[in-house]
């Protein structure tokens, strides 16, 4: 059965999506929700009228954000930063942490390229390498990723499952294991935070930061960066006006000072205060916060397990549950993926991804079994 009692019931109703499209991609991009929608209006309107726009108000929009951020996350809203993609939180990571000469940065192999780029221009000035673990098997990373942590591991900059395939990592045993050994751990989260728990405390991430597009349900240009504490002291990659200390009296703003705003708040992005953005951003939140990240993860997995025992009658192959992330389902086809495949099925409003050898299939609350029905129908 595709849904049971037990399960979050479709939340179809809720989005932009006509009954004869079959949008399983929300690891491409979630669409928005009417409510989300009806956010940014309203964020855009306060902005219509700047003479109601207060002072206060650059500073309310921001910290509602930051507080149901942090409420998601499970964190102090204090270690919470906004920014608006992961690259920016990741160059806020990057220049924080120190990377000796001969140092390792361990990654893992197709890594998604913002999770790269900026470790490789890292070791590139600090005489450091990167580290690049391949999987060896169908596994998970876990054990390659743990493999790969030794006495030269500066930093560990992994995700808590593969962009690609959905395979997880252990974040709680790589975390223990970076701690023992010195280095520091980095997370991008932009393709599990909001479909898939994880505890903070126990994993204890120096840096981790995720888009909001995706999983988090909000528009593009917003995210949040985590902050341990041991790390708010620390030197942002901007200096804004808004994130100084007493900010909040416009008429001082020049009386210029050393001090920041406390906490995360010190690596905010310049001009966050954009109600459309970080209203639609909220209200993202807030639908996932009304049903729990365990809950969803639940019904995700729900979902993608019936997908792929279907899949599975037609030859099509996935990991299971626990190798791979309840969210993602990478069915592969056990030869070439036949030509064309992702544009014959979007002629048919079917939209999924491929990724290497394998199809992408990410369905969220918005999916029922009608847009499961067409997908094996089309695949058959």
């Amino acid at each position: 059965m595709w849904a049971d009692a037990s399960m979050i019931a479709c939340q179809r109703d809720r989005f932009v999506i006509p009954a004869d499209v079959h949008y399983l991609n929300c690891a491409y991009m979630a669409p928005l929700s009417h409510d989300v929608i009806a956010a940014m209006d309203e964020g855009a309107r306060a902005k219509a009228s700047p003479w109601r726009y207060k002072p206060a108000d650059f500073f309310t929009v921001s910290e509602h954000f930051r507080e149901r951020a942090a409420s998601l996350a499970g964190v102090p809203q204090d270690c919470v930063a906004i920014v608006p993609s992961a690259s920016y939180g990741l160059a806020v990571a990057a220049a924080n942490l120190p990377l000796g000469r001969g140092q390792e940065v361990v990654t893992l192999a197709g890594q998604f390229p913002s999770n790269v780029y900026v470790w490789q221009d890292l070791a590139a000035r600090c005489g450091g390498r990167m580290r690049i673990v391949e999987r060896p098997s169908q596994d998970c990373w876990t054990a390659a990723v743990l493999d790969a942590i030794g006495a030269d591991t500066g930093i560990v900059a992994v995700p808590h499952c593969h962009w690609a395939d959905g395979r997880v990592v252990d974040l709680v045993a790589v975390g223990t294991k970076a701690r023992k050994l010195g280095a520091a751990l980095v997370l991008d989260l932009t393709q599990s935070l909001g479909a898939m728990p994880l505890d903070f405390t126990a994993v204890d991430p120096d840096f981790a930061v995720a888009a909001c597009y995706k999983w988090l349900m909000g528009p593009y240009g917003t995210g949040m960066l985590y902050v341990a504490p041991r790390h708010l002291a620390g030197r942002p990659i901007e200096h804004n006006w808004i994130n100084r200390a007493g900010s909040e009296d416009f008429a001082r703003l020049v009386d210029y000072r050393e001090d920041f705003q406390p906490g995360a708040r010190r690596f905010d992005m310049g001009e966050k205060a954009n109600p459309p953005l970080l209203m639609g951003a909220s209200a993202g939140l807030d639908f996932l916060l009304e049903f729990g990240v365990k809950a969803i993860a639940e019904t995700l997995a729900a979902q993608t397990e019936a997908i792929a025992a279907r899949a599975a009658m037609l030859g099509m192959e996935a990991a299971p549950l626990g190798v791979r992330a309840p969210h993602f389902l990478s069915l592969g086809f056990g030869g070439d993926v036949p030509a064309g495949l992702t544009e014959r099925l979007a002629a048919r409003e079917i939209y999924v991804s491929l990724r290497g050898q394998s199809l992408r299939v990410t369905p969220h609350l918005y999916n029922n079994e009608a847009d499961a029905d067409a997908l094996i129908a089309a695949l058959g």
